[in-house]
């Protein structure tokens, strides 16, 4: 059972990407120079791998929608200071929550996993030098 059920995983992950609306290219660049928002906190979602890549992950800020992420793809927003719960939707619903400080950049990974019909996902809130490679392996998809 196990080995049909990793087998219509790898399936879906390797049976056409699926795809997302993907953000101006200008705003791609500006977000990848890292500049902190004065006032304000930036936030990064990305997800810079492969796996489950015809899986189309709902992302929200607050209970208020942000976008979709794909394989290659982050999601970029510049949030007031305070606590702020990040949402993402795929086989299972995962929710990460910061305290944003004004004029600091979070970097938050949206891990994909393996699931029993389609990926799953796990948030996690890394370290400035990995959010930054992370990102830069990746394209902006449009936010909402």
């Amino acid at each position: 059972m196990e080995r049909l059920l990793l087998a219509a995983f790898l399936a879906l992950s390797l049976a056409g990407c699926a795809s997302v609306n993907m953000g101006d290219p200008k705003q791609d660049a500006a977000a990848k120079t890292f500049k902190a928002p004065q006032g304000h906190a930036g936030v990064y979602i990305y997800r810079n791998e492969s796996m489950g890549a015809a899986v189309k992950m709902d992302v929200a800020i607050d209970g208020q929608p942000l976008g979709q992420t794909v394989a290659k793809t982050f999601l970029y927003k510049e949030v007031t200071p305070g606590k702020h719960t990040i949402t993402s939707k795929a086989e299972n619903t995962d929710t990460l929550e910061i305290d944003a400080q004004p004029a600091v950049l979070y970097f938050i990974w949206q891990e994909v996993k393996m699931g029993v019909l389609y990926a799953r996902n796990k948030l996690q809130l890394v370290d400035d030098a990995t959010g930054k490679k992370g990102v830069l392996e990746t394209s902006l998809a449009e936010t909402k």
